[in-house]
Order: C-alpha cells, then structure tokens, then sequence
C-alpha cells in the first residue's frame, strides 16, 4: 500500500527540510512542495490568503500529481499549510492509502530564529508569527502535532517514521 506523508505548520517551521529528509528515506518516492504548485501561476497571481485567489487550481493540480504518483507506485511526501478542510480533500480523495498527518509547531522564539535563517527573499517576519498562532488555534488533533522546538532534524524525522499516532 502506497503512503502519504502531509506536513503542515507555519512559514518557517521546516516542513521542506523535514519533508526532504522523509522523502529521501524512502524507497520509491515524490516529494510535492505545495509553495511549488502553488507558484505555478505567474499571471494573474494572488496571494494565497487574498480574495479571489487559485487555490482551487491549486488543489486540483496537487491532488492530481499526487494520485499520478500513487497510482504509479511511488510515496508521496506532500508540504504545505493547511486546514482542517484541506486535510479532509486528501483523505477524501485517497481513502485507500495509508496517511500520516503531522503538524509541525514550535514557539515564538524558534520560529523567530528559523525565520532569520531563512534567505532574505524567503523570510516570512511578522507573518511568521501570525502563522503560529493562527495554527495552534486551529484545532488539529492533539495526536497529529509534533513540536519540534527542542528537537533536532534527525530526531523530528525519526518521531514521524516510527510514530503511528499520525495516522488518519
């Protein structure tokens, strides 16, 4: 049975960096960087959190790559930030896979330091934070989030491996 690993959490956090790493694990696999999707659109371009925008292109092009994938015998590691209705399109879409959904938290000060890391075209600031706490007040599943404030890339990577308490 294929499997889809869905990381989500705000700007910042490190969902590529962790996706990456789940991804290169696997045997056979596809790692679909949602921002990469997203971004496809160059005109007529809107910000994912403005009116009007092509989430719903978005979506259909995402949930498309990753049946393809699937259907092609490849694992899917899959990033970006989401809600609630957007984890239930994915398991409504693929109820026959095996899902782990993780949320990737940390507090202020982390993702204030990771942010800084970040290159200077890609550092998120103030909308960082307004990410963080617009996720923690999300309520997502307890058994789905990890807090990744004290914890290492390995030690992260080896949480969701290992754990199935983020199976949906």
């Amino acid at each position: 049975m294929n499997k889809i690993f869905v990381i989500t959490g705000p700007a910042g956090v490190g969902k590529s960096t962790i996706s990456l790493k789940i991804a290169e694990s696997l045997d056979k696999s596809v790692l679909v960087e949602g921002d990469d999707i997203y971004h496809l659109v160059q005109g007529g371009y809107i910000a994912p959190w403005l009116p009007n925008n092509h989430l719903p292109l978005f979506w259909d092009n995402c949930l498309d790559i990753i049946s393809n994938c699937l259907n092609n015998g490849y694992d899917v590691v899959f990033n970006y930030i989401l809600n609630k209705n957007d984890i239930k399109k994915i398991k409504d879409k693929f109820p026959k896979a095996e899902i782990k959904f993780v949320v990737l938290l940390v507090d202020e000060k982390t993702i204030t330091e990771r942010d800084k890391l970040r290159p200077l075209d890609c550092q998120m600031g103030e909308r960082a934070l307004i990410l963080l706490k617009s996720m923690h007040n999300s309520n997502f599943d307890k058994s789905n989030i990890l807090d990744t404030s004290h914890s290492t890339i390995e030690e992260t990577f080896k949480e969701i491996i290992s754990n199935d308490k983020f199976l949906i």
